[in-house]
């Protein structure tokens, strides 16, 4: 395992991992639209997710800069898997997502076994060394990894959203119809808020005045 083949994997399958939940939202806000009914907060937490793959891509492109070749699988992966993915979609939302939960289980396997191959590279290896190199600043910047964010660091933040994809989409199989969104249900985003705010004001230090 070399720093070029790691990159190279990634990026590949981040370019195809953005596909699914744009997908989703794409159908999904069309029928709101036709039904004049909510969605429950599934299109924008698919728009989330594809957006989050798609930050995924752009953190690694800035450590290389893909090949041609490359690019040009890219192009066709996207044809031939976004058009089987949006028909399927169409047929069967419920095994759609089934299946991305399958796939984002192995793309969990996959950034943990990249995680191990840094963490256990003989010391003075490329990878060690690549491991222990500063994130890029647009990775530092979206996952708030602090000034001395590592290219571990990064892998390891990578992988967490990959697991909450599983975990989002394994979950969106077992709603039903008019079933709210339970990570997107405004009644509990409030809550949050406004515990987050007391508990703010609570701590907040006192100010002496004169």
């Amino acid at each position: 395992t070399s720093t070029s083949k790691v990159l190279q994997r990634v990026i590949f399958l981040e370019t195809v991992a953005a596909v699914p939940g744009m997908t989703a939202a794409i159908i999904r806000h069309f029928k709101s639209l036709r039904s004049m009914e909510r969605d429950g907060g599934l299109i924008n937490m698919f728009l989330e997710e594809a957006t989050n793959e798609r930050m995924h891509l752009l953190t690694f492109v800035t450590m290389r800069d893909p090949s041609l070749f490359l690019r040009a699988s890219v192009i066709g992966a996207q044809f031939g898997f976004g058009t089987a993915f949006l028909l399927a979609y169409i047929v069967s939302p419920k095994f759609c997502h089934r299946f991305v939960g399958y796939i984002e289980e192995e793309a969990c396997s996959t950034y943990t076994k990249i995680i191990e191959a840094l963490e256990t590279a003989p010391e003075g290896s490329d990878l060690a060394k690549w491991s222990a190199e500063g994130a890029p600043d647009i990775g530092i910047s979206y996952w708030h990894l602090g000034e001395d964010g590592t290219v571990l660091d990064l892998i390891k933040a990578v992988r967490a959203d990959e697991a909450e994809h599983r975990d989002v989409n394994h979950s969106v199989v077992n709603m039903h119809d008019g079933d709210v969104n339970p990570r997107y249900d405004p009644t509990i985003r409030l809550d949050l808020a406004l515990n987050k705010y007391v508990k703010d004001m609570m701590t907040r230090p006192k100010v002496e005045t004169v």
